[in-house]
């Protein structure tokens, strides 16, 4: 996971640097929407850097449900989010990292549950 306080194209680019840094070996596919922050020459300057390793799935625009990360925030806001008011940013960041350290050991347990829904929905 990344922090940033903005998502400009830099901390796009900067999130994909990390993603080919963190898995060395192997292909990495992300699931790639039309947003303006997505197109930039530094964007493509690493997918080239990358030699085939990165691969970016462009997604129709509208279509959430094509994309299992906005089923797993969907899961996120009703589990963390979802009426609750957090006194404090430090508060909010405790129970985000809770949901993830919770199911990171086991992603594919949620995986399967949103991959579950997302049939429902298509």
């Amino acid at each position: 996971m990344l922090f940033r306080r903005r998502k400009r194209r830099q901390e796009i680019a900067e999130l994909l640097a990390a993603l080919v840094d963190r898995h060395p070996k192997g292909t990495i596919y992300v699931a790639w929407d039309p947003a303006d922050t997505h197109e930039d020459d530094e964007i493509q300057e690493l997918v080239r850097a990358a030699a085939g390793r990165l691969v970016l799935l462009y997604l129709p625009t509208s279509s959430p449900w094509l994309n299992p990360i906005e089923l797993l925030w969907r899961h996120f806001r009703r589990e963390v989010t979802h009426c609750e008011l957090f006194e404090t940013t430090q508060a909010l960041l405790a129970a985000a990292n809770e949901f993830f350290d919770r199911h990171n050991p086991c992603p594919e347990k949620i995986l399967s549950v949103i991959g579950s829904k997302a049939k429902k929905i298509v």
